[in-house]
């Protein structure tokens, strides 16, 4: 994200609607969206995260969406 363009919100929705659509269960998904938000909720009070304007359930979207666009990035 660091050095990207401005957040786009029909970007966001897409990228969110594309995550429930490819969903085996969309509660766990959504679940998962919500981890991810916390998580990096608290990294951002540690002072990890410089990227502040961004919010924590957005960012969490971006990057499960790019996990699930393209999963060859994932260690592993």
């Amino acid at each position: 994200m660091p050095g990207s363009a401005p957040l786009n919100s029909k970007e966001l929705a897409q990228r969110a609607e594309s995550l429930i659509r490819h969903a085996n269960n969309r509660y766990l998904t959504t679940v998962r969206i919500a981890f991810r938000a916390k998580q990096r909720r608290f990294d951002d009070f540690d002072g990890l995260l410089d990227d502040t304007m961004v919010k924590p359930v957005q960012r969490a979207i971006i990057e499960l969406s790019d996990e699930q666009d393209q999963p060859d990035l994932l260690p592993g």
